[in-house]
């Protein structure tokens, strides 16, 4: 278990398991935005005082792992990092890729699940997300 969080009048531990799709589930992550998308998924949490506990970065969706403040609503830190991360991207591969539309990258939803005592298994199932869905996608082809 992590340390305790504090902020000047509470101790927290709030974590979530968020996971986002491409608009139109594109496959596009893999490419050269994958190698540094994780690093600004981790800067834009900094600005919300938030972190990336855990994240992969699957060909079509995104898992993350993260600490959040109480003071912060889960929607507006989660808003935040996809709008800022739609701009970057837009603004660093617009000119390489017509479908990279600004804020218009990610869909408009977002899963979220709030963490127990069960953030070891769901550390597993983000590590481990891209090697299921291989398996899965194997087990597809003999159907």
């Amino acid at each position: 278990m992590d340390q305790l969080e504090s902020l000047s009048h509470s101790v927290w531990e709030c974590k979530y398991h968020i996971a986002f799709i491409p608009k139109c589930r594109r496959r596009v992550l893999y490419e050269a935005i994958r190698e540094h998308l994780g690093e600004v998924f981790r800067r834009l949490a900094e600005q919300k005082e938030s972190r990336v506990l855990e994240g992969h970065l699957m060909a079509d969706h995104v898992h993350m792992l993260l600490s959040i403040p109480p003071k912060y609503v889960v929607s507006e830190v989660v808003g935040f990092m996809k709008g800022k991360s739609a701009i970057h991207l837009a603004r660093t591969y617009g000119e390489h890729k017509q479908n990279f539309a600004g804020q218009h990258f990610w869909a408009r939803g977002y899963f979220v699940s709030t963490m127990g005592r069960d953030e070891t298994a769901i550390r597993e199932y983000i590590r481990n997300q891209e090697a299921e869905d291989k398996r899965l996608d194997q087990l597809r082809m003999w159907k």
